[in-house]
């Protein structure tokens, strides 16, 4: 599952071989990512009462959106002036999944920790495979994907790959929902070791 819990914004383990390009797709995707994490959380903590919460993650939220409005701004630029390299890195990006930087988080004791906090974000709404899904065909249709000419075979060869992604993704995700099954109690030991339902 593909979850966040902050937005550094850290190229760390990102597999974007200090290439400007895949940074900036990585950047684009992970802002937007957090945007939407931040307020659905936002909108849960209003549901149940925590308005101070729903303040800070709405606060949150929006700074996400000035981060994404940036990145996808400079993707957008990288398209004019240089439309092969970038659906190249688009793809190659989209191919190793966005990983966000909540990934690496270990509180000490939970080998499985992110596994555990995806399952449990993915199941109360926070963000979802739909929401990585939504977020790809987004970027695909905010940077004109489908449309780019004067590719190399290479360049094509990506544009098919990102543009066919979303529907495949829609797929996954609606068979994944079929088949899951509600896991194990788990304690997470930010919330004192209450167990928590997987």
């Amino acid at each position: 599952m593909w979850i966040t819990s902050c937005s550094c914004g850290r190229f760390q383990d990102l597999r974007a071989e200090n290439s400007p390009y895949l940074g900036f797709v990585y950047t684009s995707f992970q802002e937007r990512a957090t945007f939407i994490s931040h307020g659905n959380t936002a909108r849960l903590a209003k549901e149940h009462g925590d308005f101070k919460l729903a303040q800070i993650c709405g606060t949150i939220a929006a700074e996400e959106k000035r981060h994404e409005t940036a990145y996808t701004k400079i993707v957008e630029k990288l398209f004019e002036i240089d439309p092969d390299e970038t659906v190249i890195a688009f793809a190659d990006m989209m191919k190793k999944k966005i990983s966000m930087p909540a990934h690496l988080m270990y509180d000490g004791r939970d080998d499985n920790l992110f596994d555990h906090f995806s399952v449990v974000a993915q199941r109360l709404g926070v963000y979802t495979a739909k929401d990585y899904a939504d977020i790809l065909e987004h970027l695909v249709e905010r940077w004109k994907v489908e449309k780019l000419t004067r590719l190399s075979a290479q360049g094509h060869k990506a544009q098919d790959y990102v543009c066919g992604l979303p529907p495949k993704l829609r797929r996954l995700e609606e068979r994944a929902q079929t088949r899951s099954k509600r896991g194990p109690r788990i304690p997470f030991s930010w919330i004192y070791d209450r167990e928590v339902q997987l």
